[in-house]
């Protein structure tokens, strides 16, 4: 039976091995807030190369899965001075275990998490490094649906891509894969009003896309691919975004790049074996390489989202929650690409 010093959390044990179990509850320190998280969101990325051993970047295992949840604060630490019990936090999890035995990657799918004042810690001259990987912890409005609000992740990373790419109106943009990612890339383009927006996906996907902003679709299973986006842009495309990320995902449309266009690589499949030939492309490109910030386009997100203009209702299945003992359910409905995402209530009474 558990007690205040132990919760339950999806835990990593080893590549391959997803388990629920108790682990040690988080402390609040002094810039500390500690949530009840409510929901989390899987992702079909960052999650399934963790669970599998293939994420491109160093993990130690065992490790508290899950990077898209939302809590609620309900205690704060004598520093705090920036959040409130009752908030809604953004991005919030749980931390690594003091005695290193446990890492958190990151740690979201858990019964309790922290939100780290990070305004409160540069305001009193902390040192960057303590504060700014904080920065993901926001104030997420109290109108807004917590479930629906675990997209934030998501449209927050994708949108400061989108920024920083320069998309705007009339621009032509191809998008490589119908996941999470290349769905709200398609939405952010729609948004500017770039026009023609052609996705690249899985056939069953193409409602989505169409509800998402996409003015053409294409299976990536078709054998006339290329006669299609041919159709589809005949000038080529301006920007073509890889939400994929496989070895030669880029490499087999660089002949639909418009001359100056952009590519942009997003994916992770097969992170560092991207394979880009510049004499496929009908000019000169430049490959994109600015990267991503969530804070910057917290407010812009919100901003949209209260505007009806980010429709949750796309990515998540708001009928179909799963419970956390049950994720593994929930990480195979993505996987078999049942699901876009799927919604996990992290604090259901039978958990």
């Amino acid at each position: 039976m558990m007690d205040e010093q132990t919760m339950l959390a999806a835990v990593v044990e080893r590549p391959g091995t997803l388990t629920v179990r108790e682990v040690p509850a988080p402390e609040v320190g002094p810039y500390d807030a500690k949530c009840r998280l409510l929901y989390g969101a899987t992702c079909s990325g960052t999650d399934q190369h963790i669970i599998a051993g293939r994420f491109p970047w160093p993990i130690t295992y065992p490790t508290i899965l899950g990077h898209e949840s939302v809590g609620e604060v309900i205690a704060t630490g004598a520093k705090v001075r920036h959040y409130q019990v009752g908030d809604l936090i953004s991005r919030v999890g749980a931390l690594p275990a003091d005695d290193g035995e446990l890492n958190a990657n990151w740690g979201g799918f858990a019964q309790y998490g922290i939100a780290r004042d990070h305004r409160a810690m540069q305001e009193d001259e902390q040192p960057r490094s303590r504060w700014a990987p904080y920065r993901i912890h926001q104030v997420i409005p109290s109108e807004i649906d917590p479930a629906a609000a675990t997209m934030i992740i998501t449209w927050r990373e994708t949108l400061s891509t989108t920024i920083r790419l320069g998309i705007k109106a009339n621009d032509r943009v191809l998008v490589i894969g119908s996941g999470g990612n290349g769905l709200a890339f398609v939405t952010h383009a729609s948004y500017v009003k770039a026009k023609p927006i052609v996705m690249i996906g899985n056939a069953h996907r193409a409602p989505l896309a169409a509800r998402a902003g996409a003015t053409g679709y294409v299976d990536y299973k078709a054998s006339d691919v290329d006669d299609q986006l041919a159709a589809l842009s005949p000038g080529g495309f301006d920007y073509v975004i890889d939400a994929v990320g496989k070895a030669h995902t880029a490499d087999r449309v660089l002949s639909h790049m418009s001359p100056g266009g952009t590519l942009a690589i997003y994916g992770i499949d097969e992170y560092e074996a991207t394979v880009v030939h510049p004499n496929r492309a009908p000019g000169t490109f430049r490959i994109y390489q600015g990267g991503y910030d969530e804070a910057e386009t917290h407010a812009e997100v919100v901003r949209r989202m209260l505007e009806g203009a980010l429709d949750a209702s796309i990515w998540l299945d708001f009928d179909r929650t799963f419970r956390l003992q049950d994720i593994d359910q929930a990480i195979a409905a993505v996987r078999d690409r049942r699901l876009v995402k799927a919604l996990v209530q992290l604090d259901s009474p039978e958990v």
